[in-house]
């Protein structure tokens, strides 16, 4: 997560041209910078887009990956999906949970992976150029000011059944929500008209051919049995999705067997580290983070390039901390590693020391040096990430026979 029709940001890029990724000459992450980047798989994207101001990233990067899978399916140009209907559904899903949970769980504008199966199962799905949900004056995303409305409205609501007199709800609350969502997003679709056919946002979902019983989340935590589906224990996992928990190595071994095998995935990881710089077009996990210097400080939605880092690590590779599942364990436990921001793993490189990394599509815009694109060391991923979702065929025999899958 997560052009002049719908005022994204890219630049130029084709689905299926990235720029410098599309030779094989090594490559770097900023200009000047002596790291040196070889190609050991590469997949189709459509185009980098930007979530503006909004807490998104999980639609972006989820539908970013979904239209991969169009690609990888046979669609030479998918359709753009509509990331706001996603979130327009979700919303209204995930406000009628929070009053049954008496505001028991979080309510908010992050969501996970599992949303969008649940959205497309339940709702279907548009194409972008249906439903672009800038419906509120501007030509960037920026929810803020609508979640303080849709925030107050169930807020409110939630106060008012907490009164002793007040023994049910109507359901205009929900006639009321929809018309919040209207007024920001657009009208909800019933109907549209694509290329000469009509379509209802379930009769598009089933044209375009996504099984969402094929995808599967995996992660990897030492509080979960291994090799058996959990929960985690996240908050904006406000859907209650499963994902199955594995070995940190099969984990990092399950990425690279997808991408060798032309399967992308979505990434949700915490992206507040020292050594995350989009700016740089680089995640690292240097041994001596000392050595990076901040200044700022990112936003509330991890939805820009956020506080600026500088350091020579930045420029020249340099020794990174070996990983263990125990020290990505103490992260997750002690909330140094928190959920924070969802993107798109579309390739695998090497630097001249072998060292490996992930190419990763972000949301935050093409401002960087790789177009919109960042190199995630593999000991970055493997300290950091909170889960990844895939297609189940790109997982291998050996580890689907472990999970049963």
């Amino acid at each position: 997560m997560r052009n002049n029709i719908i005022a994204i940001a890219f630049v130029g890029l084709s689905a299926c041209s990235f720029g410098q990724f599309g030779n094989s000459d090594p490559i770097s992450n900023a200009e000047g910078s002596e790291y040196k980047f070889q190609k050991i798989a590469h997949l189709d994207a459509t185009p980098v887009q930007s979530q503006g101001y909004t807490g998104t990233c999980w639609s972006f990067s989820a539908l970013s990956f979904f239209e991969s899978e169009l690609m990888r399916q046979g669609t030479a140009n998918p359709d753009l999906l509509s990331e706001m209907y996603i979130v327009r559904k979700a919303y209204e899903s995930k406000a009628a949970k929070y009053i049954r949970m008496d505001g028991k769980i979080n309510f908010s504008e992050g969501g996970a992976f599992h949303d969008i199966p649940y959205v497309i199962r339940n709702y279907g799905i548009v194409p972008l150029e249906v439903y672009d949900g800038l419906n509120y004056g501007t030509e960037r995303h920026n929810h803020s000011e609508m979640f303080s409305v849709i925030d107050g409205a169930v807020q409110g609501l939630l106060g008012h059944l907490q009164k002793r007199n007040v023994k049910s709800l109507t359901s205009a609350w929900q006639v009321a929500l929809n018309g919040i969502l209207d007024a920001y997003l657009g009208e909800d679709i019933k109907e549209f008209e694509l290329d000469g056919k009509k379509y209802t946002p379930k009769s598009y979902a089933d044209a375009i051919g996504l099984d969402m019983d094929d995808y599967v989340s995996l992660t990897s935590f030492t509080n979960h049995e291994m090799n058996k589906e959990c929960m985690l224990a996240i908050p904006d996992n406000w859907a209650w999705g499963k994902s199955y928990n594995v070995e940190l190595e099969d984990l990092m071994s399950a990425c690279e067997y997808a991408l060798k095998n032309g399967y992308s995935l979505a990434w949700g990881a915490d992206v507040s580290e020292k050594g995350f710089s989009f700016s740089n077009g680089l995640a690292i996990n240097p041994k001596d983070a000392k050595t990076i210097s901040v200044s700022g400080n990112d936003n509330k939605n991890f939805s820009d390039g956020g506080a600026e880092k500088s350091s020579n690590a930045f420029k020249t590779p340099v020794d990174e901390v070996i990983v263990t599942a125990e020290l990505r364990q103490e992260g997750y436990d002690n909330k140094t590693t928190t959920d924070d921001h969802g993107m798109h793993i579309v390739g695998l490189y090497k630097d001249q020391n072998n060292t490996r990394y992930f190419l990763v599509k972000n949301s935050w815009g093409t401002g960087n040096y790789p177009e919109g694109y960042l190199y995630v060391s593999e000991s970055y991923f493997k300290w950091k990430t909170i889960n990844v979702y895939l297609h189940k065929d790109g997982v291998s025999n050996k580890l689907a026979k472990k999970l049963d899958l």
